[in-house]
């Protein structure tokens, strides 16, 4: 059976290219480098979306706390041997005036949320990776 790894996260991980405003391509996107160097044993899912936050609802764009969409994106995938949480960069948006502090508390409620989920290999909890860019 194959291993299975979730990425959770915002427009890096859905394969936003700044240049055309558009997608990168499947073997361009990190998750897809990441499928190439694992191999056909595992499958990598993509749950990127551009504008994604962590725990904080936008005034102008609804769906984009990626709190409230994160149990059921597991559960569909279930069962998941790794949840890859990439996110915070939206946070950092004026609109919600979070402190860095703030931010890391809200990776780490998706984190505890992931692990709690009972979305890994025989209903226990799922392995969590959480990835920052700097």
């Amino acid at each position: 059976m194959k291993r299975t790894i979730v990425c959770f996260g915002d427009s890096n991980t859905w394969g936003y290219d700044a240049e055309t405003d558009q997608r990168f391509n499947d073997e361009i996107r990190w998750t897809g480098l990441l499928h190439a160097e694992l191999g056909d044993a595992y499958r990598v899912i993509e749950e990127g979306l551009p504008g994604r936050t962590s725990v904080s609802d936008d005034p102008l764009f609804e769906g984009l706390a990626g709190i409230s969409y994160l149990y059921p994106c597991l559960m569909s995938h279930a069962p998941l041997d790794l949840v890859v949480i990439m996110l915070g960069t939206n946070d950092t948006k004026e609109i919600f005036a979070l402190t860095s502090y703030n931010i890391a508390q809200g990776i780490v409620r998706l984190a505890h949320k992931s692990r709690g989920s009972g979305a890994g290999p025989a209903g226990k909890a799922p392995e969590v990776l959480v990835l920052v860019i700097h």
